[in-house]
């Protein structure tokens, strides 16, 4: 039987302090302070809702839950043993705000399911958003659109919101929305004449206290729907949230409300024909610089020798560089080096006729700078920290090529 069933735990959701006697004070297994109480009004986790938090005597709350068959309140610091009585305030704000959200999901799933026959399977109450999944694959605009409008039509009329306690085999005399898990002690709350359902969680005494119910987005998982909502004052968040984007974008855009996804939407295709134009410079100032270390290499033992270094500089322009270079020369090898916060950035490349491996190349290379890099036999890039020098770096870098290439002297440039 859950706790929220039973006699310790107080059933009026509006009780906002009380006071009652301590039965013990003690740390748990990770040395969390706790005290059960012989009532509360505090709601532990569970059922999908938030628990509560506020003040025993003074001393935040700070979680409340239900473990073997006991309410425990885990405070800020323990009380003084002096103490065997205390006054439980409970945070009301967030009280209310839960109150409002969960009944929000009672209505809106009892609104999917009579209308569509659409079946809420889950339930998480978060903090600024509450989600249900609905045993459902697809969904559609004018589908959550109706459900939203009964929805809110039910917080219109301000129907009563009553619960119940009843046993098992009296649940035929309801029009439950879903069976309960629990065999007895059932606790109905009830829209008359709208829903049906077992809970034990805190509820206000009519739909109208519910405020609103916005539907914000919703998305599938796996083979169910995720539908995000928001009740009551977090409808008024939220919409103070996207007031404050509007008449952002307005001044900025320098559009009405009205106009302004037809302004974003002209503003992006802006952007993407920039981005293109960028794109097509920065190739063509790459394919430039190729064109002129092509134009100062040196040619040892039949094969193009081009050695860069540079600053800042990202491996995916080294290695187009370096791609350019190979397609342009055949018999190139291309070492190319940036220095980028205190690292090294590597890519070595070479032509289709050149037989040397890159990727032994590569490691030879960042064995020096304890790096770490890959590739295949034409192209290989990689990374270490700049822990020699430039000149020392590049000086036995060039030792490793001159070797494979059977030459004497290599010439190579330092660019800063």
């Amino acid at each position: 039987m859950s706790i929220r069933n039973h006699k310790l735990f107080y059933k009026d959701p509006y009780l906002k302090t009380f006071e009652t006697k301590i039965l013990k004070q003690q740390q748990d297994k990770k040395g969390d302070v706790y005290i059960t109480l012989e009532k509360t009004a505090f709601y532990p986790t569970g059922g999908g809702q938030p628990h509560d938090i506020g003040t025993l005597n003074g001393v935040k709350v700070l979680n409340v839950e239900e473990v073997d068959g006991e309410i425990r309140h885990y405070i800020e610091r323990a009380l003084p043993h002096s103490d065997d009585k205390v006054v439980g305030v409970i945070d009301w704000e967030r009280r209310f705000d839960h109150m409002q959200q969960h009944t929000g999901q009672h209505i809106l799933s009892a609104a999917f399911a009579q209308l569509y026959d659409i079946h809420t399977v889950g339930f998480h109450l978060g903090k600024d958003i509450v989600t249900i999944d609905l045993d459902i694959s697809e969904l559609t605009e004018e589908i959550v659109g109706k459900a939203e409008k009964l929805a809110n039509d039910m917080i219109m009329e301000n129907r009563p919101i009553v619960t119940k306690w009843i046993e098992y085999d009296d649940l035929v005399n309801y029009p439950i929305r879903k069976t309960p898990s629990v065999k007895e002690n059932i606790r109905l709350v009830i829209i008359d004449e709208f829903d049906y359902n077992g809970c034990g969680g805190t509820h206000p005494s009519a739909t109208g206290e519910v405020g609103a119910i916005k539907v914000l987005n919703w998305e599938r998982q796996r083979k169910k729907i995720r539908l995000y909502f928001v009740c009551g004052n977090r409808v008024i968040a939220q919409f103070d949230q996207k007031q404050k984007v509007l008449v952002e974008l307005t001044g900025l855009l320098n559009h009405p409300e009205g106009e302004l996804s037809e302004a974003v939407k002209r503003s992006l295709e802006n952007v993407k024909k920039l981005e293109k134009e960028l794109l097509e410079s920065n190739e063509k100032i790459l394919q430039y610089e190729a064109n002129d270390l092509l134009a100062n290499s040196t040619i040892q033992n039949d094969t193009v020798v081009i050695i860069k270094t540079f600053s800042d500089r990202s491996i995916q322009e080294l290695q187009k560089l370096a791609k350019m270079i190979a397609e342009q020369e055949k018999r190139s090898l291309i070492f190319l080096l940036s220095e980028n916060d205190n690292r090294y950035q590597l890519v070595c490349g070479r032509g289709s006729t050149n037989k040397m491996d890159m990727r032994t190349l590569m490691q030879e290379s960042l064995s020096l700078i304890n790096g770490k890099g890959g590739g295949n036999k034409t192209l290989a890039q990689g990374g270490g920290t700049a822990s020699l020098t430039k000149k020392e770096f590049l000086r036995n870098v060039i030792n490793i090529i001159a070797k494979q290439i059977k030459s004497e002297e290599i010439r190579y440039s330092i660019k800063k």
